[in-house]
């Protein structure tokens, strides 16, 4: 179901931690977001500490005793690290062991030399899809803007023709697919499956990168035509390895998570039946937290011992790899903190209250919840986990199917027009070389294509399933 009508107002029954009426709560749910948005992009203040004090406006404006919204808060926030916190570090962990190993490199490296000059679009957003699954977006970003420059170069090819395809296999992977932050965080909220939601996922991103990067590129071509200077061509991470690991090895080992949760997602389908031994099987394999762990074990001797590791070298990568996603695992916590504040005022209540009559999507709603998050805070990842926290009592009555196509609309919301309130902006801007003008009409359109383009996507599935 993926309307809001009276069908769905079988959400969940909490008690609201205060008793103020709709317009007092919209009043405080409008204050919490501005002043969420206020600290993040006038006072430059950490988006943790920003979440953490947006709480605390949202409640106190909503008249709730600020004990129980400190409560909520916490109780938000530890619900959200024990859901997604460790998925995110076991994603981190495999991140880093194939950057460090050179097994992105061999990626890289096999698919380039069978491309042509015709079809070298196609591969780099093949490329940046398959490193794209288990790395946060400025990491695989990092991992490959040296080999978008150095192509562009050596092949004497448009930087535009190779690196928004490149941009764009990265960007559709970081919004839509699961074991993302993003993603794992919006599952986690309104209680979707994990599995429909991978496979829908990978499914509309497939049609949406195309369409942002091999597609889109021939137009950004034309608009815009950049050189970066030689001083921005980085040396590649595994240039120092005296080897690297094999190509099949390194794939497999990328895409085993993958296929672990889509074969739990298929036998729940096909089973059905939480006795049968065949299916809990299948529900442990392909539990997350089971398939992350798995590929990371494996990762460990496929794609470290294959580079040659020690013991102490492996030991070493995955302990640096923790480090970097701190920042990113309180963002993601308080988020969720956020999200349990807005439940217990009674906000989901409220939502389904006054849209009792309302003839409009649920997906396109929550689209456009996460598309001014966006576009105010700069954060797909705040976007996402805000978006969420709203959406998340809409979900009683719905399918599992359009559950996970409304965590899909929220994505893809979370994508969109990215400009200079974004990080990823102006890290593109610097790798590229570009001017900031550039920048709004390749980058910002491409991440606009995006988001709307798998809205689409996410509206026609609605229809057919």
């Amino acid at each position: 179901m993926t309307r809001l009508s009276v069908e769905m107002l079988a959400a969940d029954t909490v008690d609201p931690i205060t008793s103020a009426g709709h317009a007092q709560l919209g009043i405080a749910v409008l204050v919490g977001i501005a002043v969420l948005v206020l600290l993040i992009t006038k006072s430059k203040l950490h988006a943790f500490l920003s979440l953490t004090i947006g709480s605390l406006a949202l409640g106190a404006v909503a008249g709730a005793p600020l004990d129980k919204v400190i409560t909520s808060f916490s109780g938000g926030l530890g619900d959200t690290v024990a859901g997604v916190g460790v998925l995110i570090a076991l994603g981190a962990i495999l991140g880093k062991l194939l950057a460090d190993s050179g097994g992105a490199d061999q990626i890289v490296d096999t698919i380039l030399a069978k491309a042509s000059t015709r079809t070298m679009p196609w591969a780099m957003v093949l490329i940046a899809g398959i490193i794209g699954l288990p790395l946060f977006f400025e990491v695989g970003m990092v991992l490959m803007i040296p080999v978008v420059l150095l192509v562009a170069k050596r092949g004497n090819l448009s930087l535009m023709r190779i690196g928004i395809p490149a941009l764009a296999g990265l960007s559709v992977m970081h919004g839509l697919v699961p074991p993302h932050p993003g993603p794992l965080a919006a599952i986690d909220a309104v209680h979707a499956d994990l599995g429909v939601t991978l496979a829908l996922g990978v499914l509309i991103a497939i049609p949406t990168a195309i369409i942002a990067g091999p597609v889109f590129s021939r137009v950004a071509d034309r608009w815009v035509d950049v050189t970066p200077p030689d001083r921005l061509m980085p040396t590649r991470p595994s240039e120092d390895l005296e080897r690297r690991p094999g190509f099949a090895a390194t794939v497999g080992t990328v895409l085993l998570p993958v296929v672990l949760m889509l074969i739990k997602a298929l036998v729940d389908i096909a089973v059905d039946d939480p006795e049968n031994t065949t299916q809990r099987i299948a529900d442990v394999i392909g539990n997350p937290l089971v398939a992350l762990l798995a590929a990371v074990i494996v990762g460990m001797v496929t794609l470290g011992r294959a580079a040659g590791f020690t013991r102490d070298r492996i030991a070493t990568t995955v302990e640096t790899s923790l480090a970097p996603i701190a920042g990113i695992l309180l963002i993601v916590a308080a988020g969720g903190g956020f999200k349990q504040t807005l439940i217990d005022i009674g906000v989901g209540n409220m939502i389904m209250d006054i849209s009792k009559e309302w003839n409009v999507s649920a997906l396109l709603l929550a689209w456009l919840i996460a598309v001014a998050i966006r576009l105010a805070t700069g954060s797909a990842t705040v976007a996402t986990i805000s978006a969420a926290g709203l959406m998340g009592p809409l979900t009683a009555d719905m399918s599992t199917t359009h559950v996970a196509l409304l965590v899909l609309a929220i994505g893809a919301g979370s994508l969109f027009f990215s400009h200079v309130n974004d990080a990823g902006f102006w890290l593109v801007k610097e790798y590229f070389g570009m001017s900031v003008g550039q920048t709004v009409r390749t980058w910002s359109v491409m991440e606009t294509i995006i988001s709307v383009v798998a809205l689409g996507f996410v509206l026609l599935l609605s229809l057919v399933i």
